[in-house]
């Protein structure tokens, strides 16, 4: 890292803005190409030349003796040549190209089709990917039906990009693996944690305020959801901001389809699930770290008494925001916190990354970071009863969402290409280009973006692209705890159907949020369909699968 950012400087100081030149010298790969011939979707010539030194720093093998003429074709989520996700490979497309003499051929896929679409396209024998940008919740499809291969005989091989799968951080390597295999390469990892404004939570005035209306000290930041609401309930409503305007409390997006059902699971999880007992509390029980199904027969548990608590809280909460959530998508309830209108919000490292673009943000410089906020209270399933403890709350951390990373088709032609692309995309230094940059929609994964004693990183490696020092040195500081601080994590959902068993989930909290289902009327109404996608794929054979994916061994 430290390569790429005195890479960064030489490029600022020697060459011409956009005019830069590489490989003339050598005749290598980019012989006479120029940071515009290989970067054209970038926006200025900043991001040009920091996409420049990342490329000159990742040290490429030059394979064109190997894949000239061949064509590679991936699948990404649709979301265009700046999206989330899509944005990366179209960004990199022509440094590929010209590194591997082939063609990339990137064919987006909305995210809603997704697993359908290539559904059909394995199962029909069209078979035309050869590489996946995939959701980690398809492992359970891909792996039951032989659609994806295996990548440990290509990981360290000679004559492709370097990348370091011992450098991920370890609660998101399960997610590329199956069993004791390798099957994804890292790009994306995803984990929820809470934003809040630091500039207003710390304010003595707001403080002192606080204390006389609550009747206690205001929790900086939160630590609890308990606390989240009493902050939220108390600034929402305010002209916290100044401009004459009441503000929100809390961002939340809601509207069926936004991927609201994932900020469910995170709040959800520490009313929901206890940690084993003993020296390990992640080990999988009948009772123990267990959230969708009772692991002896696949009975749902999303309705249990934790979940319903869970929903009902979270309408509380909404209540302390904008009466607009109930419609808003991702992106919306991410532009109201990033453009000053609310206090807090929880979400993925995206919100970390765009509060540092002035083009998103108007926060850069205010922004605080923490981890995923425990529960005081929580439904132990052994016991059948609730336990409230606000001294020591029951805390659960989370790996919700896509971590959207690369797989390779069994079906594919060119796997050795395929595996360049995404091992190019997974090298160190173009891999921190893509977290640093917000617009890409990759999240910090590995330990070279995270900082000690969890990973390697600096806050100047952050501060040279361009963040906040203080709000940097608060949000990766967060994530990094997020991910390994918490005794347990909700376990990931990896089975045939997940996107179906989600999509009920999605509906059902929605109709709950606006009151055409009570919460508890919601979970079981989701039980008893996911009861019925169950018996339709067949339980026994799901059972099994269930089980390996969450390590649960019967007694």
């Amino acid at each position: 890292m430290r390569k790429l950012i005195v890479l960064c400087v030489l490029l600022a100081l020697v060459v011409p803005s956009g005019s830069m030149m590489v490989g003339a010298q050598d005749g290598g790969p980019f012989d006479g190409m120029s940071a515009e011939d290989l970067f054209p979707n970038a926006i200025d010539d900043a991001e040009r030349e920091s996409a420049m030194a990342a490329l000159l720093a990742a040290d490429l093998p030059d394979a064109r003796d190997r894949f000239e003429g061949e064509t590679l074709t991936i699948g990404v989520l649709a979301s265009g040549t700046r999206g989330v996700i899509s944005g990366a490979p179209y960004f990199w497309r022509e440094a590929f190209q010209a590194v591997t003499g082939a063609e990339l051929e990137i064919i987006e896929i909305p995210f809603e089709q997704m697993l359908t679409t290539l559904t059909i396209d394995f199962s029909t024998n069209q078979n035309t990917y050869d590489a996946i940008i995939n959701a980690s919740w398809f492992y359970g499809d891909y792996i039951s039906n032989d659609w994806i291969i295996p990548i440990d005989d290509y990981i360290g091989a000679e004559g492709y990009p370097v990348w370091e799968p011992e450098k991920v951080a370890a609660p998101l390597q399960q997610l590329l693996k199956w069993g004791d295999n390798w099957y994804g390469v890292v790009n994306d990892g995803d984990a929820q944690m809470l934003y809040y404004r630091r500039d207003i939570l710390e304010d003595p005035e707001w403080q002192a305020a606080y204390e006389e209306e609550v009747g206690e000290p205001m929790p900086v930041p939160p630590r609890t959801w308990q606390q989240v609401l009493k902050v939220s309930r108390f600034f929402n409503g305010k002209d916290w901001n100044g401009d004459g305007d009441a503000d929100d409390g809390i961002s939340l997006h809601l509207k069926v389809g936004g991927q609201g059902h994932f900020h469910y699971m995170a709040l959800s999880s520490p009313f929901a699930i206890t940690p084993a007992e003993g020296d390990d509390p992640r080990a999988v029980t009948k009772y123990d770290n267990i959230y969708w199904f009772d692991p002896d027969d696949m009975t749902p548990v999303i309705n249990s008494p934790g979940h319903v608590a869970a929903l009902e809280f979270l309408k509380e909460l909404a209540a302390t925001g904008s009466q607009s959530q109930f419609g808003w998508e991702l992106g919306e309830a991410w532009d109201n916190f990033l453009n000053d209108n609310a206090v807090l919000t929880f979400s993925w490292g995206d919100v970390g990354s765009l509060a540092q673009d002035p083009n998103q943000s108007v926060i850069q410089g205010k922004l605080g970071g923490a981890p995923i906020p425990c529960s005081e209270v929580w439904y132990d399933r052994e016991l059948g009863e609730f336990v409230e403890d606000a001294e020591n709350p029951n805390c659960v951390g989370n790996l919700v969402g896509a971590s959207w990373h690369g797989v390779i088709s069994s079906r594919s032609n060119v796997p050795e290409l395929a595996y360049y692309f995404l091992a190019m995309q997974a090298n160190p230094s173009i891999l921190f280009w893509n977290v640093v940059y917000g617009w890409t929609g990759v999240d910090p994964s590995s330990l070279p973006h995270l900082f000690p004693p969890a990973g390697e990183a600096t806050v100047e490696d952050y501060v040279a692209a361009g963040y906040n020092a203080d709000d940097v040195e608060s949000y990766i500081t967060a994530y990094g705890q997020n991910l390994f601080d918490p005794p347990t994590t909700l376990t990931y959902l990896r089975i045939p159907g997940t996107p179906e068993y989600w999509n009920i989930l999605d509906i059902r909290l929605a109709e709950a949020m606006i009151d055409v289902l009570s919460p508890q009327d919601a979970l079981d109404a989701v039980a008893e369909e996911w009861e019925e996608i169950t018996d339709d794929i067949g339980r026994d054979y799901l059972l099994d699968i269930y089980r390996e994916s969450i390590g649960y061994s019967p007694e």
